[in-house]
């Protein structure tokens, strides 16, 4: 009998035991399980200050590792050069309200009628760099047939730095060669249309040479038809707005100076955006051309144009720096749009 008693005892302790612990983690499960979480839930674990400073150090590197896209690394990329970007310094006006400038060599001049509004060393001579572009691409685009077949030749690819990439005997069109030569400026391309508009380098030197004449940029020389330094090229400001103002007046190159960016295909079928080298035409609205250029003996150098309903204005910029000449084209070319 006595044991019977026993057995009683015990199975009543273990009952009450059990019932107490089930409540226990009943209630503890309610109490951190998510609002409709079905089933167990661990206990959150205390973290100490430490260990939470050390989880937020590893958080990126804790999650899972994905691999990232080119395009996603090209953002992040840009994103970090445009962050370590030094901003432009603000402008300065004179007494009369005229921007100053760093640049070496300026001049703003009227598109429509040639009457110059401002001028700094107009005449002095300069290296004009890739600027003098504008004339390859005036005669080109003077020349016409823009539809005819251009096949490339070892000789045009002979150029550095600046490159589209086209190689011996691919076969392009002249107006597809031409936007690339206006938008990204590269200085096989100008090679390539020089050659194939006048035989040879040397001969369509002599058609630059005798069209500036004609416009009268006479204080100008030219051997190449890219701007790569070369003994005996030389332009000035004043030349240059000469030349600038023919080629806003020719339809199809104001058609190309404007565009911020174009797709280029290349023969074997491959495209690739070319994005324009001039940063004012999403800078300013008002902002419609034309180009830019740089060697380290012209140093930054820009023709810009913009217009406004009754007028038309074009601001040449040589020998600048790489932090002021936006920030000079910008505001000598508001100022002659509004003053």
């Amino acid at each position: 009998m006595m044991w019977r008693k026993r057995i009683f005892f015990l199975c009543a302790l273990f009952s009450v035991f059990a019932l107490s612990a089930s409540s226990q983690d009943a209630a503890d499960s309610e109490a951190v399980r998510p609002s409709g979480v079905a089933g167990p839930v661990r206990k959150a674990k205390a973290v100490t200050a430490k260990e939470s400073a050390d989880a937020d150090a590893d958080t990126e590197s804790s999650a899972p590792k994905t691999k990232k896209s080119k395009s996603t690394h090209a953002r992040s990329h840009r994103a970090r050069t445009k962050s370590k970007e030094t901003p432009e310094p603000p402008t300065e006006y004179t007494p009369e309200g005229i921007p100053k400038t760093t640049a070496a060599s300026v001049i703003v001049v009227d598109a429509n009628n040639g009457r110059i509004l401002y001028e700094k060393n107009a005449d002095q001579v300069r290296v004009p760099a890739s600027t003098q572009k504008l004339l390859t691409a005036l005669i080109v685009a003077e020349t016409g047939f823009l539809d005819r077949p251009v096949t490339v030749q070892s000789v045009d690819t002979m150029c550095e730095p600046v490159k589209l990439g086209i190689k011996p005997g691919e076969i392009y069109q002249r107006m597809d060669l031409l936007r690339a030569l206006l938008v990204k400026s590269p200085n096989d391309v100008a090679r390539c249309l020089a050659r194939d508009n006048a035989g040879s380098i040397e001969a369509f030197a002599e058609v630059m040479n005798r069209r500036a004449q004609q416009l009268g940029a006479v204080h100008s020389h030219f051997v190449n038809p890219n701007g790569l330094p070369v003994p005996g090229q030389y332009s000035s400001a004043r030349d240059l707005a000469l030349i600038a103002r023919a080629a806003y007046a020719n339809p199809t190159i104001r058609s190309i100076v404007c565009l911020p960016q174009l797709v280029f295909r290349y023969a074997s079928g491959r495209t690739r955006e070319l994005e324009n080298t001039n940063k004012l035409l999403k800078r300013l609205p008002y902002c419609n051309g034309m180009k830019t250029g740089y060697t380290d003996a012209a140093g930054k150098c820009l023709i810009a144009s913009g217009a406004r309903p009754g007028r038309d204005v074009i601001v040449v910029v040589l020998g600048d720096n790489s932090s002021h000449v936006w920030r000079d084209a910008s505001a000598l070319l508001s100022w002659g749009l509004w003053m």
